[in-house]
């Protein structure tokens, strides 16, 4: 992989490393079920001891909505995520250099297997988020947004 320039600054503290992607972000792109606009709201929360993550998925026919609180667990940045179907997950921080070196990775265990997030930096501003499955042979990418501020 080339040598990428950094561009994101990380904060203070132990949720530092999340502070290129705090505020509000917009995705606007076509999918399988239509138009789709997702916004992504991601902000300090109870004395900036967590993160909360507010996602709302606008299909036109269809919406679909998000609620993640992120903060430490056993020494480790964790996430807690509910959804308006009932689901719920639960992960961890994890390596997503392999995407690129500034790269904010979550990984979650599934039903279907393991599953990861990742977040890093779109070099026209903003950032790029993709969803991954992970099978025999390596990570399967099936969502992939380019989310700029609002």
């Amino acid at each position: 992989m080339p040598k990428q320039n950094i561009i994101w600054k990380k904060g203070r503290g132990k949720l530092g490393l999340l502070s290129p992607i705090l505020g509000s972000w917009k995705a606007e792109t076509e999918s399988p079920m239509g138009k789709l606009i997702c916004t992504r709201v991601l902000e300090p929360i109870l004395s900036g001891n967590y993160i909360q993550l507010t996602v709302n998925w606008d299909f036109s026919e269809k919406k679909y909505q998000e609620h993640a609180i992120i903060g430490m667990e056993e020494g480790k940045i964790s996430f807690w995520s509910f959804t308006s179907d009932g689901k719920k997950s639960k992960g961890s921080i994890s390596d997503g250099t392999d995407i690129h070196p500034e790269a904010i990775c979550f990984e979650a265990q599934m039903p279907a297997g393991l599953a990861r997030m990742i977040y890093w930096p779109n070099p026209e501003g903003g950032f790029n988020w993709a969803v991954e499955s992970k099978n025999t042979k390596g990570w399967n990418r099936f969502t992939q947004h380019h989310y700029k501020t609002i």
